[in-house]
């Protein structure tokens, strides 16, 4: 048995512990969780605790899971004193505002439990469901230093993408304006500029041409779904994404996630950790 511990965030306060317990480990099988309650192997500040029980915020929550539940470890692509890089699995969040899922650091201080010493902190986001390769730093100074160089465009990342029709003209720079609803998790793209809306600016190249077409996406601006929400807008929504794109076309071709991956990463940047140019990490995409 693993025992995976947590303790209760103070928004899930007064919220009954099966909710809790799903919600923060919403990366491990479903029947794993409902075992352990069904075994009795949930405790609340080391004490049993029911499905029902009313939980504090602070209370440490304390699962016990079968071994083979453990999730299989992200793979580590690059790693230093000072970062790593993994290819993030689709349906793990980034932290703890994305769905309210678990973070990755926890994620990872799971499946290698004697390689970190503190939950490694992701220095860019993924969305839940895109997959692909995540920067993380072992230290605040070194996430402070990666967040810097982001800002500053000294690290470039590319995307692989599905989308429905090819896109016309196959090759462009498009820029749009992007409005966050913060109260329904959701992006609306405009044409114009507008009061709260952000400039954004994204690059595609398609790679193959047809009914479902492969692109290539470069962000020179990084906002919340942006590729997701700024490809929908220009008629060609990315396959399995049923927030933003079309439903249908997603069950007709059997797309039960979404077809984003985050494929390619590699740096120009300057001062400490210049050390990292001319590395360039590379992954093919799982579709």
């Amino acid at each position: 048995m693993k025992a995976i511990s947590f303790i209760v965030p103070k928004t899930l306060e007064g919220q009954r512990l099966q909710i809790i317990v799903f919600r923060q480990l919403s990366y491990l099988p479903e029947y794993s969780l409902r075992n352990a309650f069904k075994q009795h192997d949930v405790k609340i500040d080391g004490v049993r605790g029911t499905r029902d029980a009313i939980v504090s915020s602070d209370a440490v929550i304390t699962v016990y899971i079968a071994d083979t539940c453990v999730p299989k470890a992200p793979q580590i692509h690059y790693e230093d004193e000072h970062l790593l890089v993994i290819d993030k699995p689709a349906g793990v969040s980034c932290d703890t505002d994305d769905a309210g899922d678990t973070p990755i650091g926890t994620l990872l201080t799971l499946c290698y439990p004697q390689r970190f010493q503190m939950p490694p902190i992701p220095c860019h986001r993924l969305d839940n469901p895109t997959s692909g390769l995540l920067l993380l730093a072992k230290s605040e100074r070194a996430a402070k230093a990666m967040e810097q160089a982001f800002r500053k465009h000294q690290i470039h990342k590319q995307y692989i993408c599905l989308v429905r029709g090819i896109p016309t003209p196959t090759e462009a720079v498009l820029d749009a304006y992007l409005y966050k609803d913060e109260h329904r998790a959701r992006v609306t793209i405009l044409d114009r500029p507008a009061a709260s809306a952000l400039l954004i600016r994204t690059e595609y190249h398609v790679m193959e041409a047809g009914e479902v077409s492969r692109l290539r996406v470069v962000l020179h601006t990084g906002r919340t779904h942006q590729i997701r929400a700024h490809l929908a807008y220009l008629g060609h929504p990315l396959l399995g994404d049923d927030k933003y794109g079309d439903r249908a076309f997603n069950r007709e071709h059997h797309a039960k996630r979404l077809m984003l991956s985050a494929t390619s990463l590699r740096f120009s940047i300057t001062g400490e950790f210049d050390y990292l140019n001319g590395i360039h990490i590379e992954i093919p995409p799982t579709f």
